[in-house]
């Protein structure tokens, strides 16, 4: 039989165990945070830059647990609502899918409409779901300050089954296109990151900068689950105007220049060093597929410089994409932000060699969406697709071969939609719908009850080079108390999405490093269905004369007051206080008293 421990070695014992214990509990439940910046040139002189930052939490009962490095303010608002996946953006402007790309990740994934986005899936039943639905919108509008309450109303959202995300009926989805982003938005979203916006790649966000470019959009994306906990994707893409006196050198090309810039020229600041409590700090350079064409075909290789280009810091690693079946792939140039600090900063940048003129590649198709009719009664809504021929370079064309393409558009319960009225023109032809539409599923908007919801599945032949669709409406009336402060300027419909779900935008990149996976080149790796979004359509309705109110008031208040000023100064007026003052003034007075009718007495002096 063993001796008996003694008090000390018994202490020890404990002591060792418990930290084992709490060791083992910190190494299942780690917190992490990365911040990944992606700077890529656009072929129209502009500059795109894309900030992606992940926060991961992991699996908790507690929704009151402390947390390190991930926002509480978040993982309180997973545990109280039951968000499966959330997804919110605030946008400024309007991706152009002709110059900027609309096959690939960043125009697929991050492209989003006008103003503000919100949809969330539940884990609640059916029954539930709407009330907890107004209670999210509420709390998104005070924890971004913005008016994402607006969408608590039974006519601003909608419940799409199929043709925004396939889900089992515990998807809803709003949209405010008039929402104005600003600062106030911008804020509270950098509050939720471990280092703000004092350090790390964070800290190139200069307001002034990211607030005069063409286009901006931040964005929040979460999902949760029982087994891998909370992720917590926030992600702002900026494209900006280089300023080219400041670039170190420009070349004409075709009439127009191609400035050379750098992150000091884009954001006036450097990168001085990464957040401390990141476990990854990384700025890709990425290098288009047309410019890696244009480059191999002048017989150099596609790397940080070559005869065309030349970067102003030598990469860590050049990533070449894999796996890709139209012949030439991108390329992507790796900086690890820990290598740098406050004495020697990161500055990445591109100088121009040669002029270049290259494309982004293209959607199978550009959709656009615009207004047909006049006067305050009626309308059509029309949406026209042009071929972009780019499924000819992808896949063998034969002549029974068709497209999908599935349309999901959430129309005002103000614009009385008329489905039946449908009409589809292939190439300047009217085609029968069952010939184009595979797959239809309207939801008929109620009078200040619920919007209408539009999903069809669209099969185009491959010949085709052109098709519109046209929808006739009546525009409805509005109660006084319903109209906006700046009713006369219109009325918005809200962008609608087109899916084509035959065509893949991912990317693969190999994963040079084991230890670490960038969260970054994962989402590039997802299936990602290419999409693109539409304009927001502007519908004047029948508005009244909201000056006609002000001028009545105006007018019977002054002669209220003229009325009641004269029979006031009537009534109160004293005869004997007027003669009183009269003979203190010394003056002689005579005063006539004259009997009139009604046993009155007028006195006249």
């Amino acid at each position: 039989m063993a001796p008996p421990l003694s008090p000390p070695a018994l202490r020890r014992l404990l002591l060792l165990v418990l930290s084992l214990l709490i060791t083992s509990v910190a190494a299942e439940n780690v917190e992490e945070f990365t911040e990944e910046l992606l700077l890529r040139p656009l072929p129209d002189r502009k500059a795109l830059a894309h900030f992606h930052f992940r926060s991961s939490a992991p699996p908790s009962a507690a929704p009151s647990r402390h947390h390190h490095h991930f926002p509480k303010a978040i993982a309180q608002l997973v545990h109280q609502f039951h968000i499966k996946e959330l997804e919110l953006s605030f946008t400024q402007g309007r991706w152009n899918y002709e110059q900027w790309g609309g096959y690939d990740p960043m125009s697929t994934n991050y492209a989003k409409p006008p103003g503000v986005e919100l949809w969330a899936t539940f884990d609640l039943p059916l029954g539930e779901i709407d009330a907890t639905w107004k209670n999210l919108t509420h709390t998104l509008s005070g924890l971004f300050c913005a008016s994402i309450n607006f969408l608590e109303s039974s006519t601003a959202f909608s419940s799409p089954r199929w043709g925004f995300k396939l889900n089992e009926g515990n998807l809803r989805y709003g949209a405010l296109p008039r929402e104005a982003v600003c600062t106030e938005n911008l804020t509270p979203w950098l509050k939720l990151l471990p280092c703000r916006d004092k350090a790390g790649i964070a800290s190139l966000l200069y307001r002034p900068s990211v607030y005069k470019g063409y286009y901006h959009s931040q964005k929040l994306k979460l999902a949760s689950s029982k087994s891998f906990g909370i992720i917590l994707d926030q992600t702002l893409t900026v494209v900006l105007q280089p300023d080219s006196v400041r670039g170190k050198q420009l070349h004409s090309a075709d009439g127009q220049l191609q400035p050379s810039w750098s992150m000091k020229d884009l954001f006036n600041r450097k990168l001085s060093g990464k957040c401390l409590v990141s476990k990854s700090s990384r700025v890709f350079f990425e290098i288009e597929k047309n410019i890696v064409d244009k480059v191999d075909k002048s017989g150099t290789e596609a790397s940080w410089t070559n005869e065309i280009f030349v970067l102003s810091s030598a990469p860590d690693r050049v990533l070449k994409e894999i796996n890709n079946m139209d012949g030439h792939s991108s390329s992507i140039c790796e900086y690890d932000v820990s290598n740098y600090n406050e004495d020697a900063p990161l500055d990445v940048g591109v100088t121009w060699k040669l002029p270049l003129i290259w494309s982004c590649t293209p959607a199978p198709y550009h959709a656009n969406r615009f207004l047909m009719g006049s006067g305050n009664e009626r309308g059509s809504i029309s949406l026209s697709f042009i071929s972009t021929n780019m499924h000819k370079q992808l896949f063998d064309v034969s002549n029974d071969c068709s497209i999908k393409a599935v349309v999901f558009q959430v129309v005002p319960w103000y614009v009385k939609v008329y489905y039946h009225t449908l009409e589809i023109f292939i190439d300047g032809n009217n085609k029968a719908i069952s010939e184009v539409v595979d797959k239809i599923n309207v939801t008929p908007s109620e009078d200040k009850l619920f919007p209408g919801t539009l999903e069809m599945l669209l099969r185009f032949p491959c010949s085709m080079q052109s098709a519109a669709l046209s929808l006739d409406f009546d525009k409805g009336f509005l109660h006084i108390d319903e109209y906006p402060p700046d009713a006369n300027q219109g009325f918005d419909i809200p962008s609608a999405l087109v899916t084509f779900p035959e065509f893949n935008s991912s990317r693969s990149y190999p994963e040079t490093d084991s230890l670490f996976v960038s969260p970054l080149l994962r989402t590039f790796k997802e299936d990602g269905v290419v999409k693109s979004y539409t304009e927001v359509l502007l519908v004047p309705l029948t508005t009244p004369d909201f000056s006609m109110p002000y001028n009545v008031i105006t007018f019977t208040c002054t002669v209220l007051a003229l009325y009641f000023g004269s029979l006031l100064n009537a009534l109160r007026r004293r005869t004997g206080e007027e003669e009183r003052e009269l003979k203190k003034a010394g003056n002689p007075t005579m005063l006539i008293c004259l009997p009139v009718y009604d046993a009155h007495i007028s006195c006249v002096i």
